[in-house]
């Protein structure tokens, strides 16, 4: 898709759309700059709709805590279309990070949610403590405990009744888990 911007161009690649993402003319969308190239017609902008950085800065221009810097985001980790899992932590100990970027009655988060097509969200508090980081990037999935086996790399052991959940629908939530850590997990039952 090109987009006109009177000096140049902008370009929405079809593989940095949503997949199933249709646009009409007049549509307002946002999109994530991914660089600016010169060419003598002016600047060439490359945009995306798929980058984790788009997230990120939707919850920057959503979330007034994030805005004033109470709320830090942590890490995001996302497959445009289906879910992202964004880690957040607050500076003020009376503020409540994943709460804040919920919103009331998740106001906040639907704006996001809607913007980005129905798009499932998880945000997670991150914590300095590795195990405990890891145990929340793989909600919605209850963690017995974690276990290092080497420097970045893990064993979570969860119950029987929670491995389909902490895994996911084709691994999805444990790959997103893990990108969102940096860890290499590897999940078993108990």
């Amino acid at each position: 898709m090109l987009l006109d911007t009177g000096n140049g161009h902008a370009t929405l690649l079809k593989s940095e759309q949503i997949p199933g993402e249709t646009f009409t003319v007049g549509d307002k969308i946002k999109v994530f700059v991914l660089e600016v190239n010169k060419d003598v017609k002016g600047p060439i902008v490359t945009l995306s709709r798929v980058h984790a950085g788009l997230v990120r800065r939707m919850f920057e221009l959503e979330i007034p805590e994030i805005q004033e810097g109470i709320v830090v985001v942590k890490g995001v980790s996302r497959e445009a279309g289906s879910r992202t899992k964004i880690s957040v932590w607050s500076r003020d100990e009376d503020v409540d990070a994943v709460g804040a970027c919920i919103g009331n009655h998740g106001m906040r988060i639907q704006e996001i949610v809607s913007e980005l097509r129905g798009e499932k969200i998880d945000i997670v508090k991150y914590s300095e403590d590795p195990a405990e980081y890891v145990a929340a990037a793989l909600s919605p999935a209850d963690v017995r405990y974690v276990e290092f086996t080497e420097e970045r790399s893990c064993r979570v052991i969860v119950d029987s009744d929670q491995l389909s959940l902490a895994i996911g629908k084709e691994g999805q939530n444990a790959r997103l888990a893990a990108r969102l850590t940096g860890m290499k997990i590897d999940i078993k039952a108990q």
